[in-house]
């Protein structure tokens, strides 16, 4: 099998609880579909929300859906530093000790003690595609993508192994501006 995937840039987002959303938007509201992603069963929706720091605040942020156990807002460093909040570089749901802010929605507010992170970089593959490549759940790897004069390597790369998972990489906005990622742009695995 070939070692290449598809480079995905995952621009701001949040993750929110039926509780956090039903602060956010009222009583019983659900999420509405705007448009499926590349992961099976995750989509972006029409609702947004505001993020608050105490220097600035990010305004109109999509939430993904759907729902989960726990809230989660990702940014960029460029984000966080922006709004002045200090967010560490963690794999999704390691929420613990992370950032804080304030969530706004049209019927309410959250204030979050922690979830606020920047995703670190990952590949989404399942268990036949890992097999296929000889790799393993969290091994972590290096990925080299091609570019109109801006060629990286981007190391601390993330394995991440689920038979719900599609085969594709995970960049921020910040990550993929640095290598004028375009659309479409396949990387090559490095172990």
């Amino acid at each position: 099998m070939s070692m290449e995937v598809l480079v995905e840039t995952s621009a701001r987002h949040v993750h929110v609880t039926q509780e956090v959303l039903e602060t956010l938007f009222g009583k019983g509201y659900e999420l509405t579909k705007k448009k499926d992603l590349s992961q099976p069963g995750q989509y972006a929706c029409a609702e947004r929300v505001d993020i608050v720091g105490p220097k600035k605040t990010l305004s109109g942020v999509s939430i993904l859906g759907p729902v989960r156990p726990e809230t989660q807002v990702e940014l960029s460093l460029t984000d966080a530093r922006s709004i002045g909040v200090a967010a560490p570089i963690r794999e999704s749901g390691d929420i613990a000790g992370s950032g804080a802010c304030k969530m706004v929605g049209p019927c309410g507010e959250v204030e979050l003690s922690e979830g606020v992170i920047v995703a670190k970089r990952h590949i989404h593959m399942t268990t036949a595609d890992a097999a296929a490549m000889g790799l393993t759940d969290k091994q972590v790897v290096s990925v080299k993508v091609p570019s109109n004069g801006r060629n990286l390597i981007f190391g601390d790369v993330v394995v991440r192994v689920s038979d719900k998972y599609a085969l594709a990489m995970h960049i921020d906005t910040d990550e993929s501006n640095a290598g004028a990622i375009a659309p479409n742009t396949m990387g090559e695995i490095i172990k």
